[in-house]
């Protein structure tokens, strides 16, 4: 049995799309901004656990506990706030339509203002994913100007 017949709501054409596929810049740009920080929140996500991973010998349970102050909204209101200067035309733009559109849901531990924040800064992460320009993406996570 194939996929598609499988979970026909996952494919909507045959083509099946490689695990780290880019994306073309235009395309990636037109995206909804919340499914751009949809993905943004995910690749976020594992950014943290891998640094976290890499850089000490912690159990599951502090990991959990340390990722989770990175990536909540109020972690990633408090980096947008580093990282806002850096950004180019492109990002900032990304971050402005992800900051102001309408999300399907709304925080439980943060401020509207945070969550907003937190919104437009994983739509920009989304996007680079996306669009496959890992470099940038750690070049503003990791705080390192190049």
């Amino acid at each position: 049995m194939r996929f598609i017949e499988i979970f026909p709501f996952v494919c909507y054409n045959e083509r099946m799309v490689k695990f780290n596929e880019t994306m073309p810049r235009a395309r990636a740009r037109g995206m909804n901004a919340v499914v751009l920080a949809f993905v943004g929140d995910a690749a976020y996500s594992l950014y943290v656990r891998e640094k976290l991973v890499f850089s000490a010998d912690y159990k599951t349970g502090m990991l959990q506990k340390l990722s989770a102050a990175q990536v909540s909204a109020k972690g990633q209101a408090a980096l947008w706030e580093r990282i806002e200067p850096r950004l180019t035309e492109e990002e900032r733009e990304i971050f402005l339509r992800g900051r102001n559109a309408k999300k399907p849901t709304k925080s439980k531990n943060a401020t509207v203002a945070e969550y907003n924040l937190s919104t437009g800064f994983e739509a920009v992460i989304g996007f680079l994913y996306l669009v496959g320009d890992y470099a940038r993406m750690d070049e503003l996570l990791s705080g390192e100007n190049t």
